[in-house]
């Protein structure tokens, strides 16, 4: 019982770290302006990794139009995620060279599950809004950053009954690449 509970509260934490290293990573690769939510949270929550790794990189990758730094972190943490999933467990006790791969694939599958969970929440979030209060200074910031992932299915979606169902769509796909995930 103790070790479900710890096992949620590291996962819990870690996608929230996660997922703000990524949102940041979008954030920056749109120039979504960071001086307003959640850009604050999202800035907050990564600047203690972040920065430092800006420093290391390389000035071709710190300064380029993808957000390097932010990735990294977000690729560290998932490592950390997995060494720490791994100790809770007590798989750590029997390290040997061959569960490195199994290390590496499990920091992989939990940094793809938190961008499918992160972009499913960003979608129905923004779906709702535009519903409910389309006004919304909200509704632009989350009408940018679907927009991207919302456009390709635009083109293939009809609109029903005056209905862009393209988000319903986009987020059916996601749950269905969850549930590939596992």
């Amino acid at each position: 019982m103790l070790i479900r509970i710890l096992s949620f509260l590291l996962e819990t934490l870690f996608f929230v770290l996660i997922g703000a290293a990524l949102l940041r990573a979008w954030m920056n690769r749109l120039r979504i302006n960071m001086s307003a939510q959640p850009g604050y949270f999202v800035m907050a929550v990564t600047d203690w990794l972040v920065k430092p790794l800006r420093r290391v990189l390389p000035k071709a990758l710190a300064q380029s139009r993808v957000d390097w730094a932010s990735l990294l972190a977000a690729l560290l943490l998932a490592l950390v995620y997995a060494l720490l999933w791994a100790a809770l467990v007590g798989a750590l006790l029997n390290l040997t060279a061959a569960m490195v791969p199994a290390l590496l694939l499990a920091a992989l599958k939990m940094l793809v599950r938190v961008a499918l969970q992160l972009a499913f929440v960003v979608v129905l979030v923004y779906a709702i809004i535009s519903w409910l209060q389309p006004g919304s200074p909200m509704y632009g910031l989350l009408g940018r950053l679907t927009e991207p992932l919302l456009a390709p299915l635009r083109r293939i979606v009809p609109i029903v009954g005056g209905l862009d169902l393209s988000a319903l769509v986009l987020l059916l796909l996601l749950q269905i690449g969850l549930m590939i995930l596992g």
